[in-house]
């Protein structure tokens, strides 16, 4: 602590918190946040080297062309601070920078001038594919989700009956719709709460939800609103009315104020109410709504959780019935007090097992109870793009380790080349604005010229 007290040391930002002492790739050369942090290779950096090994189709993509290469490859890396959109994202296109950093749908218009999405997701628009520009999509470790109040007198409880009502609810939420509306289509409809990358995650058939979604030519495709009826008559609700009042059925929704439209609200009304259900929000900051959460006074919530590391139990634990903050009497993960024994049994196992293939079966059987008891009504997984300029490699993200800088390989003779292609000077506006000011001027120097020829040869007689 003395050495950071050293006079000057503060003005340059030399403190114990901003100035991060380790052993990585990189030395952090410069830590002006307001402009700009520069790191520069480290001399004293340990072998290391390029993976000769990945995923499936990363050898197609190029991403093991330097395989064995030591690393790092970038010599210098500038972080700058924009303060502005628009600067950065025109300095991008004009090659000054060489990746966009992170774009996602509910930014402001870079997100519409960068995309477009059509039928088959996001696409880049014909502007950034001229320029050959990458997109790198990032499917985040994490979950965005709608629970279940499961102690609610009306959408919880175990019985048949209310896990057709809360199936129902959610057949009737169309996630892939929201998402394409609301998020433009970055992000991923949930079929279990475990993230892609993550174990325990299951893609294709065996990957769907089968009380929401079936099977149909090789991809999922949501049951329809009819059979959605059906479980909300099954349920006690024909109709969207109390089979025994004639009351019709209302959902009450706890969101919080700064997250919530008045354009998703109307967006929710329409789709419940295509079974006859009344949906009522109930918008609160978050420090009302966490206070809800703590005390069970909710019926539906909204919430999210982004890996702490890469395990399935960092998910399935928010589902373990003693995580329920009514509980633990904590902050516990579990809102909607989620308490199945069996889960929970199984919860215990998987905590303590090494990865395998008996771990795995433990998992897939948590992953059902939760689907069978659909404890939450819609959940998504949320995606980034990253943008590259043609001259980037080696741009693979990945979704929870950060250290990826040291992979980067960078093309310099290339992006040098198309600054200069990209930024020729536009001269015609001078010459247009020169042939103007001549054609402005000119009537008036002949008319001048000839009055001086008239004077110069005297009147005529």
């Amino acid at each position: 602590d003395r050495f950071y007290h050293n006079p000057g040391f503060a003005d340059r930002n030399l403190t114990l918190d901003w100035w991060p002492v380790g052993s990585g790739p990189y030395m952090m050369v410069k830590n002006d946040p307001n402009s700009e942090i520069i790191l520069e290779r480290n001399p004293n950096f340990r072998e290391d080297y390029y993976p000769d090994e990945g995923e499936p189709g990363d050898a197609e993509k190029g991403l093991l062309d330097d395989a064995g290469k030591r690393l790092p490859f970038i010599d210098r890396a500038v972080f700058r601070l924009e303060k502005e959109v628009l600067p950065l994202w025109t300095k991008f296109l004009q090659g000054y920078y060489d990746r966009s950093g992170e774009v996602h749908g509910n930014t402001n218009g870079v997100f519409d001038q960068a995309f477009v999405v059509g039928p088959d997701g996001v696409e880049m628009s014909a502007e950034l594919a001229d320029h050959d520009i990458t997109m790198s999509p990032d499917v985040k470790p994490a979950i965005y989700y709608y629970g279940f109040n499961m102690r609610d007198p009306v959408v919880g409880g175990y019985t048949e009956e209310r896990r057709k009502l809360r199936q129902a609810l959610q057949i009737a939420f169309n996630t892939e719709e929201y998402i394409n509306i609301f998020y433009k289509g970055n992000g991923i409809a949930a079929q279990n709460p475990i993230p892609p990358g993550i174990p325990g995650h299951l893609e294709g058939e065996q990957g769907i939800n089968p009380y929401v979604y079936d099977w149909v030519d090789g991809e999922p495709v949501r049951k329809s609103l009819d059979h959605a009826r059906k479980l909300l008559a099954e349920a006690g609700y024909p109709n969207g009315r109390d089979a025994r009042t004639g009351e019709p059925l209302k959902i009450f929704i706890d969101v919080q104020s700064q997250a919530i439209s008045n354009t998703s609200m109307n967006w929710m009304d329409r789709i419940f109410g295509e079974l006859g259900v009344q949906v009522e929000y109930r918008p609160a900051d978050w420090n009302r709504t966490r206070e809800k959460l703590l005390t069970g006074n909710t019926q539906i919530y909204s919430h999210g959780w982004l890996a702490d590391y890469p395990d399935p139990e960092n998910f399935l634990f928010l589902l373990y019935g003693p995580e329920s903050p009514l509980i633990c009497e904590c902050d516990g993960a579990n809102n909607s007090s989620y308490d199945n024994p069996e889960y929970d049994e199984l919860f215990r196992q998987v905590r303590v097992l090494p990865p395998g293939p008996e771990r795995d079966k433990l998992v897939a059987r948590m992953v059902e109870l939760f689907r069978r008891d659909a404890v939450w009504l819609f959940a998504y997984y949320p995606k980034d793009i990253y943008l590259n300029n043609s001259w980037v490699d080696n741009t693979k993200r990945h979704g929870i380790w950060k250290g990826t800088l040291k992979y980067l390989n960078i093309d310099a003779e290339q992006r040098a080349r198309k600054q200069v292609e990209w930024n020729q000077p536009v001269t015609w506006p001078l010459y247009a604005g020169a042939a103007l000011v001549i054609a402005l001027l000119l009537p008036g120097v002949i008319a001048y010229r000839r009055r001086q020829n008239a004077t110069a040869r005297g009147p005529v007689e």
